[in-house]
C-alpha cells in the first residue's frame, strides 16, 4: 500500500468554510468551542467530565444495553458499553443515515476515522478510555435519499411505499435487490460474502434499524465500535428539558438565527447550510412524522388532524417523549445531551451545519463539541497507479477539472510551444512605443492604437486556442487515456467515495480492506488521502 496526501484546498471539493475552517481563519473561530486537535480535545474531556453525571451514564448503558439485546457484538464493544459508566470514559461519534448497503463509500471512511481517533485519544490520555460510536440516524424520514446504492455504474434501488422514521420501515420488498446485488457482483469468493452479508442484514431482520445495526456491526464490531438508536423513550426523557426550550420558548430558532445573520455579514460569503424552525421537533407516532407548528396558542401537527394546547403537549412529552423527534438542528443537541462526547465527525456539509449551533448549545448550557472534518480519500489499484506514472500525472493532477488537466499535459508533452506569453510581451512592446507617438497627438489616435492592441491580443488568443485545439487532435490517444483514467477514479466527475458502494472495492480487495483503511486513515492530519493499494 502507497500513501499520498493533498490539501483538502487543492481537491477543489470543499466549500470556502471547510477550508477557512481548517486553516483557523478569524472569520470562523467564532462559530466553534475546540479546533480539531489533541490539545483541543484535552480541553474538551475537562469541560464534559464536569457537564456529564453518573446518572446520565447509567441511562445510557441501560438503553445500550436494551438496544443490544439479541445482537451477537463482540467482548470489547460489550466493554465499551459498560465502560461507559465509568467517569473517565468518554466517546467519539459519527452520524449517518440508513443507506441501504452503507449508500455511498464514505460511510466506511466516517466510521474508520472514528475508531482511529478514539484510539489516538487515549493514546495520548492513557488515564482515560474513549469509545467510538456510529448514530444512526433512524428518525430520518426521507426514504429517497436511502433507498439505493450505485454499483458499477448502475443504481440499484429499494422501490417502496413508505412513511414516517425510515428506522421503523419493514425490510420487507429487499428480496428484489438481494437478486440483482448477486447478479451483479458475481460468484467469487468476496461476492459470495458480500451477497451473504446483504441477505443476513436485510432478509434475516425486521426492520431498517435492526438491518443496519447488524451490518455495521458485522463490519466493525472488533474494533469495539457501538452502535446507537435515539428513538428511545429511555433515551429521550433526558432531552425533554431541552425540548421544552426549543417549542415553548423557541431558543434554537433565536439563537441559530443569530448565528446564519453573522455568517451571512462575512466578507467571504459562506452559504448557510441549514435554516431552523420556530419548533425544531417532529412528531412521531405509528407511520407519522410530521412537523410540529405553533398557531395561535395551539400546537397542530403538520398534514394531520392533530391539535394540542400547550397544557396538553407538555403532558404528551412528558408521558411519552419518544414521540418528539429531533429535526438537523435539534439532533446534534440531543446527542450531546446523552452522550459524554468529545468531538463529532462528519462530512463537509454536516459540519458546516453544526458551525451554526454554537450560540444554540450556550443557551443550552450544553458543551459544543470538537468538530472533525471526516477523512476523505481516493482509491486505485496498482495498474491505475502504473498508468498515472507513465502519464507523468501527479496526484494534485488528478484533481484538475478534465479540461484543465487536458490543456495543462498537451502543453507539457507537446513538442512544440503551446504558450503565446513571448509573443504577447513581444506585441505589447510594439504598442508601448506607439503609445508614446499617440500622447503627442489627439485623443482619438490613442483610442485607435487601444483597440488595435486588443484586437491583437485577441487574435492571439484565438491562435493559441487554435494550435492547442490540433494539439489535442494530434494527441489524441494521450488525451483519452487521461480522460479515461480520470473517469475511472472520478465516477460522474464526482469524488469516487461520494458515488460508490463500498461493495465495489470489497469485492477486489476483500477484508483487508477496512484493515488498510485503518491503518492509511489518520483523523487529526488534515490531508485528502490517495491510497494505492497492493
Amino acid at each position: 500500500m502507497n500513501i499520498d496526501y493533498i490539501s483538502f484546498k487543492e481537491t477543489g471539493y470543499f466549500s470556502n468554510l471547510m477550508i477557512d475552517y481548517l486553516e483557523q481563519k478569524k472569520s470562523v473561530q467564532n462559530l466553534y468551542n475546540n479546533y480539531p486537535s489533541l490539545e483541543g480535545i484535552g480541553e474538551q474531556m475537562l469541560e464534559k467530565r464536569n457537564h456529564f453525571s453518573k446518572d446520565k451514564r447509567e441511562v445510557l448503558c441501560a438503553a445500550l444495553k436494551q438496544q443490544y439485546k439479541g445482537v451477537q457484538a463482540s467482548d470489547k464493544t460489550l466493554k465499551n458499553i459498560d465502560a461507559l459508566k465509568e467517569e473517565n470514559v468518554f466517546t467519539v461519534v459519527t452520524g449517518h443515515q440508513l443507506n441501504l448497503f452503507t449508500g455511498q463509500f464514505y460511510f466506511l471512511y466516517k466510521i474508520i476515522s472514528t475508531i482511529n481517533l478514539a484510539k489516538e485519544i487515549e493514546g495520548n490520555n492513557p488515564e482515560c478510555k474513549v469509545v467510538p460510536v456510529y448514530w444512526m440516524a433512524t428518525e430520518d424520514h426521507d426514504f429517497d435519499e436511502i433507498n439505493y446504492f450505485n454499483l458499477h455504474g448502475k443504481k440499484i434501488q429499494w422501490n417502496k411505499e413508505v412513511s414516517g422514521a425510515v428506522g421503523r420501515l419493514s425490510t420487507e420488498g429487499l428480496q428484489e435487490v438481494y437478486k440483482i446485488l448477486e447478479q451483479e457482483l458475481g460468484a467469487s469468493k468476496n461476492a459470495k460474502k458480500l451477497t451473504s452479508l446483504f441477505k443476513k442484514s436485510y432478509l434475516e431482520h425486521a426492520t431498517l434499524t435492526d438491518a443496519t445495526r447488524f451490518l455495521a456491526n458485522e463490519l466493525f464490531s472488533e474494533y469495539g465500535l457501538v452502535i446507537i438508536d435515539g428513538d428511545s423513550a429511555e433515551l429521550k426523557r433526558e432531552l425533554i428539558p431541552f425540548v421544552k426550550k426549543d417549542i415553548f420558548e423557541n431558543i434554537a430558532f433565536k439563537e441559530v438565527a443569530k448565528t446564519i445573520k453573522n455568517i451571512k455579514e462575512q466578507p467571504e460569503k459562506y452559504n448557510v447550510q441549514v435554516n431552523p424552525r420556530e419548533i425544531n421537533y417532529f412528531y412521531l407516532k405509528d407511520a407519522i412524522r410530521e412537523r410540529i407548528i405553533e398557531k395561535e396558542g395551539n400546537f397542530l401537527i403538520n398534514n394531520t388532524e392533530i391539535k394540542f394546547t400547550k397544557e396538553e403537549l407538555l403532558l404528551e412529552l412528558n408521558e411519552f417523549p419518544e414521540r418528539f423527534s429531533p429535526n438537523v438542528i435539534a439532533r446534534p443537541l440531543y446527542q450531546e445531551v446523552i452522550l459524554p462526547n468529545l468531538c463529532y465527525i462528519g462530512g463537509g456539509g454536516e459540519i458546516a451545519y453544526w458551525l451554526e449551533l454554537k450560540n444554540m448549545f450556550s443557551a443550552m448550557q450544553v458543551p459544543f463539541p470538537v468538530l472533525l472534518l471526516r477523512n476523505s480519500a481516493l482509491l486505485m489499484n496498482e495498474k491505475l497507479k502504473g498508468k498515472m506514472e507513465k502519464m507523468n500525472l501527479s496526484v494534485q493532477d488528478l484533481f484538475l477539472k478534465q479540461n484543465s488537466l487536458i490543456n495543462k499535459k498537451i502543453r507539457e508533452i507537446s513538442n512544440i510551444s503551446i504558450d503565446f506569453s513571448e509573443q504577447r510581451a513581444h506585441l505589447k512592446e510594439q504598442f508601448s512605443a506607439m503609445y508614446s507617438m499617440a500622447e503627442q497627438t489627439d485623443k482619438s489616435f490613442y483610442g485607435a492604437v487601444k483597440a488595435q492592441e486588443l484586437k491583437q491580443l485577441k487574435g492571439l488568443d484565438v491562435l493559441e486556442k487554435r494550435l492547442l485545439k490540433a494539439q489535442k487532435v494530434k494527441l489524441k490517444d494521450h488525451v483519452i487515456r487521461m480522460a479515461d483514467l480520470q473517469n475511472e477514479l472520478f465516477p460522474n466527475f464526482s469524488l469516487q467515495e461520494r458515488t460508490t458502494n463500498f461493495s465495489e472495492l470489497y469485492v477486489e480487495y476483500g477484508s483487508s480492506l477496512i484493515v488498510d483503511l485503518e491503518n492509511a486513515l489518520k483523523p487529526l492530519l488534515g490531508k485528502f488521502t490517495v491510497i494505492t493499494m497492493n
